[in-house]
């Protein structure tokens, strides 16, 4: 995590791979080792993937890529356009609806809007940065749980569908004092934690992969099922897909493995659930906050979680008791 002003947050932009190419020819982490690229810039070193960029700087490193290529998925066309200093990417469905994604010429996320066959507009995310001194880690303390810990963190094995429902639909734990940016919730935890999350433990990894085999894909179905019944009550929800890895290995496979993971999970959830992309977001965070405490390999570390993340979005306060 880097902190600073979310405009200056590398300078590089992030170019995606096809589909094709995401899911075929790297498979596994040991295969994108040899792509890797290390360059200085200051104190801040850059390590470039083919779809992904590591930044660290400070003691703390995050990792970007570009969401669109999730877009893609039977679109019946995509364009880019450059407006000024913005990149504008349209991506119409059969439907006549469009996805317009605004970015940055670094290539950081600025809007994502959902533009139906009528031409209105709803905005998914708004990511620009919200007056000066904003930037991407927030200091606040950890939040008090008030409730208790099984309605605070959901096993999805353990849960019945109406409890996962009503855990992605809880408010906050605490109160929110303002809307934050998509980049200060993907890299604060503890603002991330004013929100309950459902952990998907139906949903393992081999070592070293970020695959979701086709037995556990059909294990999603019930968090497909929450997040449709939540986008259907507001098209504008925002869900975070969280993907984390065991102890084993360097940062820097971990950053990516877990990126990946969570990609990988939201591809399934879009591909054989039809949910629609835009109301989902990705972010890995490698090994930082391990569910079972070892350097070991660890399955149940490699895993998936997700949480509801409009509130913090939106500064919405409806604090649980």
């Amino acid at each position: 995590m880097i902190q600073g002003r979310p405009g200056q947050a590398t300078g590089i932009p992030v170019q995606g791979l096809t589909g094709d190419r995401r899911r075929g020819e790297f498979r596994r982490i040991d295969s994108l080792r040899a792509t890797r690229r290390e360059e200085r810039q200051g104190d801040r070193v850059i390590i470039r993937e083919p779809d992904r960029i590591i930044v660290r700087e400070q003691g703390r490193a995050f990792i970007r890529h570009d969401e669109t290529n999730r877009f893609r998925f039977n679109a019946r066309g995509v364009r880019t356009e450059r407006r000024g200093g913005e990149i504008v990417t349209i991506v119409e469905r059969p439907d006549g609806s469009r996805i317009v994604t605004v970015t940055d010429s670094d290539g950081r996320l600025l809007r994502r809007i959902r533009r139906d066959r009528g031409g209105r507009d709803i905005v998914i995310i708004d990511n620009r940065a919200r007056g000066p001194g904003f930037g991407y880690f927030v200091n606040l303390p950890p939040p008090v749980i008030r409730i208790p810990r099984e309605r605070y963190i959901v096993e999805v094995d353990q849960a019945p569908p109406e409890l996962i429902y009503e855990t992605l639909m809880a408010p906050p734990v605490e109160r929110i004092e303002r809307g934050y940016s998509l980049d200060e919730i993907r890299y604060s935890q503890p603002l991330r934690e004013r929100m309950p999350r459902v952990d998907l433990d139906t949903i393992t990894f081999a070592f070293g992969s970020w695959e979701v085999t086709p037995d556990q894909a059909e294990r999603l179905a019930v968090i497909a099922e929450g997040i449709r019944r939540a986008i259907e009550q507001n098209p504008s929800e925002v869900f975070l897909i969280e993907g984390h890895t065991d102890a084993v290995g360097s940062d820097d496979d971990n950053l990516s493995l877990s990126d990946r993971r969570a990609e990988s999970v939201a591809v399934v959830l879009t591909e054989q659930f039809q949910i629609p992309p835009e109301n989902l977001t990705t972010q890995g965070y490698g090994e930082q906050y391990l569910k079972v405490q070892t350097e070991a390999p660890e399955r149940a570390n490699r895993r998936v979680a997700v949480r509801r993340i409009t509130p913090l979005l939106t500064g919405e306060n409806q604090p649980q008791q």
